[in-house]
């Protein structure tokens, strides 16, 4: 049983597959096979012992060498050289320079190059702007949309003008960026649903047998709702015309607050950038004077940390001189260490010599066994054998099996079975090309019934968006006065930021 289950081959096969089976592979692996495996050389040896005691045999029982300790090879610091002593006295520096006033004023090119910034996004914004306005005559806007993207372009410009002039208040043009955008779609969604659907409902589209069967059910599930519907209104059921009118009309009311939102909430954010704004102009005030006495204290501490520096080179002369009169007997020790060396030295010729002798013997014992074992094996290979065995194709095995049976007789019984499958093949084939018939049948009753359905459908939607056409009205919603009490917020702070940026 232990030869069996710490065999190699047998843990890494099916042992392992069917431990998978009740318990995870990674789980398996590492805490059952490759312990196994490490305990394998040990077993080994049990099953080495238990088979000599059965077959009478004494053992010889290997004893482990003992460790000897060793001392540690410990290496000798090696002394530091010290450095000569100056025989001259340290010159004397001559008086700094004070540092120039320039450097502490901003340079020329930096203000150039911002003035070089500013005309380039000028001139990109004009340029932005011509291209829009003199557009190619091939590429012409229909005059019912013309309105509503020159609205969309000027806005989404002046937003972009507005958030590019500073570098700063990065949350206020987050928020900003966001009611900008979501009143642009909405508007965008306001031209989209003011189209007629027939653009968008006429499309032509191959269909496959799949989307016609969906639409055959959609239809026929419409026609039976219909039905429904005549039949509850002939037993005197309510119409919910009124009732979907008044909610249209709700929901149109609802709409407009929701924009008049939108709108607030653009302005709120334009109105605490221009807050955001003024705040940085404060700002920036006070860290100039700060930046002013933070330039007088580092002038105190740069002249006390001169002074330092010249006491901390007189101590370090008078410490070099210490050390130069401990070290008078520099030589007498590196002659000792000379001599500890060179015996070390010998005492590791001397044992490699006999690790080099031990290791040829244990080279010719392996060669001397290698050879016996080669002269067996070309003596089991010259043994001859028996190649030929004559068999007979009519006989059974003789292995007292139920249903036993000659080569013979199972060669007719799989050309009995073959003819068989293949006939129940060509009745499977026959019963599926009618079926498939049918199905194509069906597929042509479908799409009959759907182009009726479509037709009628085109004929209601065109009368129904006649009516539609007649009933709009064109009325503008009144501002809200939130809105416009915004706007003069936004106007005086711009004023009052112009007025901050000039006395700057």
């Amino acid at each position: 049983f232990l030869r069996f289950f710490f065999n190699d081959l047998y843990l890494n096969t099916w042992i392992k597959d069917e431990w998978s089976h009740f318990y995870d592979s990674v789980y398996v692996k590492e805490n059952w096979i490759d312990p196994l495996i490490r305990w394998q050389p040990k077993v080994q040896q049990l099953i080495e012992k238990l088979t000599d005691k059965l077959s009478n045999r004494t053992t010889t029982v290997k004893t482990s060498r003992v460790t000897q300790p060793k001392e540690f090879n410990l290496t000798v610091p090696k002394p530091r050289a010290i450095p000569p002593p100056s025989p001259a006295p340290l010159p004397v520096l001559p008086k700094r320079q004070p540092v120039p006033p320039s450097i502490y004023k901003p340079p020329k090119e930096r203000k150039q190059l911002e003035e070089i910034k500013t005309k380039n996004i000028q001139k990109a914004k004009d340029l932005l702007l011509e291209a829009n306005t003199n557009q190619f005559r091939c590429a012409t806007i229909k005059p019912e949309k013309r309105e509503f993207l020159y609205r969309v372009i000027s806005a989404v410009l002046i937003s972009w003008s507005q958030i590019s002039c500073e570098h700063v208040c990065l949350l206020f043009k987050t928020m900003y960026l966001e009611v900008v955008w979501e009143s642009v779609l909405t508007q965008y969604l306001e031209e989209l649903i003011k189209q007629p659907p027939d653009l968008i409902d006429n499309i032509p589209i191959k269909l496959n047998t799949a989307a016609i069967l969906r639409e055959g059910a959609l239809y026929q599930r419409k026609l039976e709702e219909e039905l429904k519907r005549i039949e509850n209104l002939q037993q005197g059921a309510g119409d919910p015309s009124e009732f979907l009118e008044w909610q249209k009309q709700m929901r149109g009311k609802d709409l407009e607050e929701q924009l008049a939102e939108i709108e607030c909430r653009r302005l709120q954010g334009k109105l605490s950038y221009e807050e955001a704004v003024l705040a940085h102009q404060n700002v920036t005030q006070e860290n100039k004077k700060k930046a002013d006495l933070l330039r007088e204290e580092k002038a105190e501490l740069m002249h006390l940390y001169a002074e330092k520096c010249l006491q901390e080179q007189k101590e370090m002369k008078e410490l070099v001189e210490q050390v130069m009169e401990g070290h008078k007997n520099v030589k007498q020790v590196k002659a000792k260490i000379q001599e500890y060396k060179q015996q070390i030295v010998q005492r590791v010729c001397e044992e490699s010599g006999e690790l080099l002798r031990q290791a040829l013997e244990e080279k010719e014992d392996k060669n001397r066994k290698r050879y016996e074992l080669i002269q067996q094996i070309r003596a089991i290979e010259s043994i001859p054998s028996i190649r030929h065995k004559f068999v007979d194709l009519t006989e059974t095995g003789g292995h007292g099996l139920f249903g036993e049976m000659s080569i013979v007789e199972l060669r007719e019984r799989l050309a009995l079975l073959k003819e068989a499958q293949k006939a129940a093949e060509e009745e499977k084939r026959d019963q599926i090309i009618h079926e498939k018939q049918a199905k194509e049948q069906l597929i042509l009753d479908k799409l009959d019934q759907i182009s009726q359905f479509r037709a009628q459908l085109g004929r209601a939607a065109a009368l129904k968006q006649e009516e539609k056409k007649k009933s709009q009205s064109g009325e503008r919603p009144m501002k809200d006065e939130r809105i416009l009490n915004l706007q003069k917020k936004i106007v005086e702070k711009t004023m009052e930021r112009k007025k901050q940026a000039g006395l700057l």
